[in-house]
Parts: C-alpha cells; structure tokens; sequence
C-alpha cells in the first residue's frame, strides 16, 4: 500500500512538472507572439501626411535621365508633370498609389478633397501625355525599367479597383501611360535572357509580381500569361537560395522572398509547396527567424534602404503564408519586421520620407484580416 501511494505521488509530482513546463511554453510562446500591426484611420492620416508632402514638391530631385542635348535640361516639372515629386520618378508614382490606396480605404481619411485636387491636377489628361511623350524620346526608351513601371501598374490596379467616380476619371487619364508600359512589358520580357537578382530597384521578380498583379485585377491575359512563362523559365530550377546572405548594406528587397512571393503567384498550390521545399526548405520550420535589417542612420538615403527591406519582406512572408497554414507562422515574423521599421518613417527625414510610406502601406495591406 505504501509503495502505491509513493507511486501516486511521484505521479501527481511529475504532472505537476510537465504542467509546469507546458505552462511556461505557453507563456514563451505569447511573449513572442508579436502585435499584429493593423491600419486604421489614425495611422493612415499620419501616412497620407508623406505623400502630401512631397507629390509636389519639385527640389531636391533625382531625374535619372541621359542628357541627349540642351532641349533635354529642363526642369522636373516640365519634363514629368505628373510625377515630378518625391524626389524621384517611381516615388512619385508609388506616393500617388499611397494617397490612392488610403482614400480607397478610409473614405473619411482627412484633407479627402485636398488629396482628390491634388490627384486631379497632376493626373490631368494633359499631364499623361507629357509623361508618354517622354518615354518617345530616343534615350528613354528603358526609363524606369521595371520599377517605376512595377508601381506605376500598381497605381492603374488600384485605381481599377476602387469604386469611386474619381477614380474612373483618374483611370482613364493614365489609361495611355499604363498601355505603354504594358506594351513595354509585352517587349521586353521575351527577350531578358537572365532574371535580375538584385536587392534594389531593377529586381525581375519584384517587377513581375506587381505587374502580374495588374494584369489579374483587369484580366490581360496576354501579360499574365507571358510573366507565368518566364517567372518558371528564370526561377523553376532554383533550389537553397542563400537566404543568409541576405541584407546586402543598401538592400530594400529580398532578392529570395520576393521571388518566393512571385512564385506563390504563379504556381499551382501544390507545385508552390514542392517548389519551396526546394528553394527555402527552411520556412516550413516553425521556429524560422531571420532578423530585422537594422538602420545605422536614417537621414543616410542609402542605409535608410534597410527600412524598406523591413517592409518589402513583410509581404513578401504574409504572401508565402497566405492560404497555406504550414507557413502560418511566417505572418508572426512578417509583424515583427512591420514593428520595427513602422514607428520610424513618420516624421522621418526627406531620405526616407518620400517613399517608405507607400511600403508601409503595402506591407500593412498585406496583413490578413483575421
């Protein structure tokens, strides 16, 4: 009898135990649970704030242009008078998607006629054609090739998207600059013999999966059906993608998960499965971290990148995870990598001003509704 009761004992005291642990466990796993970072109307005010700063501001500016004789010097405004702000080109393209977007979604979002105004005028119909015109010009050919044509058929998809007479007015006014850079696409992509793995600007899979997102959302099939070709023909064989590499010191993409966030796009649901086994076996891992990029110095244009990276990796992760609860897990990481870079961008200086809101904003869209 007194053996069955040490026996009861030593029982009840090692469940107590693994109660113990499990509880602990328990608790390990909610603190590093992070917040789920959510837009609400607050935070979209304070973010619409950047583009409004900036989508006309002329100076300072980065024209990136070759200079083929006097004619060319001008100024931004004249030479892009619908994107002449934010510094450069493209982050006037993606501001312009940011105002979009958040009127898109908060009706009620602050200054709403002063945002519309301000997208009418350098919208106008007179506007785009100046900016066609440009792309005409014997050195322009290749101007923002992908990524300002990545954003700028993101702005069309948004806009498409958006049940709102302006936005049919505004649609149809960039209708003749987004038919170019669609035919722009249709050109060049058959003959890009090696994809661009890069963790800036010129990015192939970047500019694939934004262009492939318009061509869903209006339903061109020809663009679509070209980008699924050559998405396989460049990235199909890929297996190990060195993810430890990666950030490179000036990097606002993952050369790795953005072309896994192309290919989730691309592929069937069971090939994607099969391919990523391959590609980044890793992210099935449930305890698969890889850390924030860190900013040494944000009035530094360059290393400020780094942000952005947060950004663009966020959903890129929530992309990957979505509809396949095997990579659940990768959303928790997604939102700590929003959290990180999130409270820095408002109020930032103009290096990082002028375009990380449009990421945030994105990368914040990216976070299921759950």
């Amino acid at each position: 009898m007194r053996k069955l009761s040490c026996l009861l004992l030593l029982i009840v005291f090692f469940s107590c135990l693994d109660s113990e642990d499990s509880s602990q466990n328990k608790e390990l796993s909610v603190e590093a649970m992070e917040v789920v970072p959510r837009l609400n109307l607050e935070q979209a005010n304070k973010l619409a704030q950047l583009p409004l700063d900036c989508i006309q501001t002329e100076y300072p500016n980065k024209l990136n242009q070759v200079i083929g004789g006097d004619t060319d010097l001008k100024s931004p405004q004249e030479l892009h008078p619908a994107f002449y702000g934010c510094f450069d080109w493209h982050s006037a393209v993606h501001g312009h998607w940011s105002l979009v977007s958040l009127l898109k979604q908060f009706p009620q979002l602050a200054n709403r006629e002063v945002v519309i105004d301000m997208l009418m005028e350098n919208m106008s119909e007179e506007h785009i054609k100046t900016e066609v015109a440009y792309f005409y010009g014997k050195h322009n050919a290749t101007y923002e090739r992908t990524y300002g044509w990545a954003w700028l058929l993101k702005l069309a998809e948004e806009l498409h998207t958006w049940e709102d007479t302006n936005a049919e007015v505004l649609e149809q006014n960039l209708k003749p600059l987004t038919d170019l850079i669609v035919g722009k696409y249709l050109e060049f992509l058959p003959k890009l013999n090696y994809p661009i793995r890069v963790g800036e600007h010129p990015n192939t899979a970047f500019g694939l999966s934004f262009a492939y997102d318009y061509a869903k959302a209006v339903g061109h099939q020809e663009l679509a059906s070209l980008i699924e070709k050559r998405a396989k023909d460049f990235y199909s064989n890929d297996k190990g993608c060195p993810l430890s590499w990666e950030p490179s010191g000036f990097d606002f993409l993952s050369p790795c998960l953005e072309e896994a966030a192309l290919m989730k796009r691309v592929l069937e649901q069971e090939e994607f499965k099969t391919w990523m086994s391959d590609f980044l076996p890793q992210l099935k891992d449930t305890s698969f971290e890889i850390q924030v990029g860190k900013v040494s110095d944000r009035t530094d244009g360059k290393l400020v990148h780094l942000d952005g990276v947060n950004f663009s990796r966020a959903w890129s992760l929530n992309k990957i995870a979505e509809d396949l609860p095997q990579y659940s897990h990768l959303k928790n990481l997604a939102n700590k990598h929003i959290n990180y870079s999130l409270p820095n961008i408002v109020g930032d200086s103009y290096e990082g001003g002028h375009w990380l809101g449009s990421f945030a904003i994105f990368a914040l869209n990216s976070v299921s509704r759950d």
